[in-house]
């Protein structure tokens, strides 16, 4: 690595300032090629996720990765060392499960995870529903599609397939959608993919029918204020961010993190946001963290236990999902 020292990597890997989702994804290959293939890296990097979540308070994680990734397999802007991948994708799937699992028992949270498609690999794709599909009962909860928005569905018919074997195998669906790429990309994730959730989703209040439909069928929009900027997806004037729009007009939707080490943050970095320049009140609050519980990828059984824990620590009564 080309520094000697924690504060080294930190100012080589954050993203303090405004600049633009390429710069930002371009920090990945500093320490990725560290992690990628190491068992016993990926197993702890995800124990210690779940510890530093459940220290932010936090009672249930959904996590994004991509298995390819962290296996080391060979793909491009990334400088893998090995083609063929120093793991298999169904080992990381396998180590992340036990990092989470531990991490379950010794801090009291419940986490699980969400496999990422990547757009420009499409090779990788199949295999990603198939452990989804594997996986189900244990730990993995939903698929998603992240890379370049600029490719349209028809530039990639492998990941529509994916997507199709999804809703056959009842997997749910989320989409990074709408964050640097056109309304076009949300409508294409919600009408061909079948997407439950768009991930950021900023741009979809461009288009007020699009809009509108979002909001009618209570598609789920999980929004990251303090990444958005960053990655130049929104103006920096907070005050004018979409996610004023969406609690404007009760639409559905969360506030998360995005990347929490390239951003430097916690959910309290984003919820502070939130609160200082959007507005948001207690019961805001509240009111977000329930529609996303009801948008979670849990099973009913499970989805209904985070519920009651939710409304007993808010001291409210239980009402119906939105």
């Amino acid at each position: 690595m080309p520094v000697e020292d924690e504060d080294g990597l930190r100012n080589l890997v954050i993203c303090s300032k405004p600049s633009s989702l390429t710069e930002v994804l371009s920090k990945f290959r500093y320490y990725m090629p560290v992690i990628a293939g190491d068992r016993e890296a990926i197993q702890q990097i995800a124990y210690e996720l779940a510890e530093d979540k459940a220290n932010e308070g936090i009672v249930y994680l959904e996590v994004r990765y991509s298995p390819h990734y962290l296996a080391n397999c060979n793909v491009h802007p990334i400088p893998w060392e090995q083609s063929e991948g120093d793991l298999s994708p169904d080992e990381v799937v396998n180590l992340v499960n036990q990092g989470f699992q531990k991490g379950q028992r010794d801090f009291g949270i419940k986490v699980r995870s969400i496999l990422c498609c990547i757009r420009h690999m499409e090779a990788w794709s199949p295999e990603i529903v198939e452990l989804c599909k594997k996986y189900r009962n244990d730990g993995v909860v939903g698929i998603d599609l992240a890379g370049d928005e600029l490719m349209d569905c028809e530039s990639y018919p492998g990941h529509v397939q994916a997507y199709e074997m999804a809703v056959k195998y009842g997997i749910h669906r989320t989409v990074h959608a709408g964050e640097a790429g056109p309304p076009k990309v949300v409508r294409e994730a919600v009408e061909i993919l079948k997407a439950e959730r768009i991930g950021h989703g900023y741009a979809t209040i461009q288009d007020p029918v699009l809009y509108k439909e979002i909001r009618q069928k209570q598609i789920h929009i999980e929004a990251c204020p303090l990444s958005s900027v960053l990655t130049g997806a929104c103006d920096s004037d907070y005050t004018k961010h979409p996610v004023v729009t969406f609690k404007k007009d009760k639409a559905n939707f969360s506030l998360n993190t995005d990347d929490p080490l390239i951003f430097n943050s916690t959910i309290h970095t984003d919820y502070n946001i939130a609160a200082k320049y959007m507005n948001f009140t207690e019961l805001d609050f509240m009111t977000m963290n329930l529609n996303a519980a009801c948008s979670s990828f849990l099973c009913a059984e499970e989805k209904e236990e985070l519920l009651n824990q939710l409304y007993t620590a808010y001291g409210m009564k239980q009402n119906p999902c939105y």
